[in-house]
């Protein structure tokens, strides 16, 4: 397939992956706001939910400053165009989260799990095509698992009943190469029955060009967020994919200037802080870490007074995995432990 009939499906997350960033206190207005502005740009797919997605409201991920129900339900009532997305982790997240959800008027669920476990995601998927989702499975932590290792746990997920399966570089720690093959596995051992698709965060600032490189290795989702609005460094950012993919004859059915709109006036005023790769961000991406790691390694930084890019390094270091933030507390008690011996 040639540059000029390439096209992909966006799925806006900022709704979602930049809960991390605001911990957790998106108000239903606010959903508006940015729902109204990214479905007037043409974005199909807006994903709400919580960070950590349905029923990650808990004094682990983050208490929610509003219930989500009602976020996802403002989303559904404002969207005209676009398709409202939710995110539900098996362990976190249950079947009764993915009924509510969809009785407010989702449409979309990614199904999520650590790249090695897709095994205990094929109860969720299977209810959610019942309920009349369109489910698409999440292999997140992409980097810990082969190319070759990915495509036999996506094949899992397409078995359960998965339109679309994710090589989610969740830590921002893959490079375009790194990218290419794993979408290009994935592709291989699904065929052209299962989109694939590919979410990334700025942790190295490689998010467009790993983007880009995933729709040239046969991608047809890619993962976005308004401003870059995420955890970590952020996500792609959706005016910078959208500018990158026009140049690159990649078609998304974005009005770019549209999208730069709703970046400026609604989406940057709700940014508590710039996302960049500074030295904590770029060392999740360097050590391989979960990027909703970065707030709770430097909240645990200040509680023992050691070094946020210590803990980070040592989180890499002990391989660990979304869902382990309460681990942090113990690695950070544990340096300081140490650093007390050494003084």
């Amino acid at each position: 397939m040639s540059a000029e009939t390439l096209s992909v499906t966006v799925c806006d997350a900022t709704l979602r992956d930049g809960s991390h960033a605001v911990a957790h206190q998106f108000t239903a207005e606010q959903v508006r706001a940015v729902v109204g502005g990214l479905d007037d740009a043409g974005v199909p797919v807006i994903e709400v939910s919580h960070g950590d997605g349905l029923g990650g409201s808990s004094l682990t991920y983050g208490r929610s400053g509003s219930d989500e129900l009602e976020l996802i339900e403002a989303a559904v009532q404002t969207a005209e165009r676009a398709r409202i997305a939710v995110l539900l982790l098996p362990g976190i997240g249950t079947k009764d989260d993915l009924r509510a959800a969809r009785e407010r008027g989702a449409q979309v669920v990614r199904v999520a799990t650590h790249c090695t476990e897709a095994d205990i995601s094929p109860q969720h998927i299977a209810l959610a095509g019942e309920l009349g989702y369109t489910p698409i499975g999440f292999l997140m932590m992409a980097h810990m698992n082969s190319p070759e290792g990915l495509a036999e746990q996506a094949a899992i997920m397409a078995a359960a009943g998965a339109e679309a399966v994710y090589v989610t570089d969740s830590a921002g720690a893959l490079v375009p190469d790194g990218v290419s093959a794993r979408v290009a596995a994935l592709r291989e051992r699904l065929g052209d029955e299962v989109a694939i698709g590919f979410h990334g965060h700025q942790n190295m600032e490689l998010g467009v060009a790993n983007s880009i490189a995933a729709v040239r290795a046969g991608a047809r989702w890619v993962d976005t967020c308004t401003c870059g609005l995420g955890a970590g460094a952020g996500n792609t950012p959706t005016g910078a994919f959208v500018a990158a993919a026009e140049r690159s004859g990649i078609a998304t059915g974005i009005d770019l200037f549209e999208a730069l709109e709703v970046a400026e006036t609604t989406v940057r005023p709700l940014m508590r802080r710039p996302q960049i790769a500074d030295r904590g961000a770029l060392l999740l991406g360097y050590a391989g870490v979960y990027s909703s790691f970065l707030l709770h390694a430097e909240r645990a930084a200040e509680r023992f007074g050691v070094p946020v890019e210590e803990i980070l390094l040592e989180c890499g270091r002990r391989k660990t995995v979304g869902g382990q933030e309460d681990w942090i507390i113990e690695i950070a008690a544990e340096l300081a432990s140490r650093s007390e011996v050494v003084a």
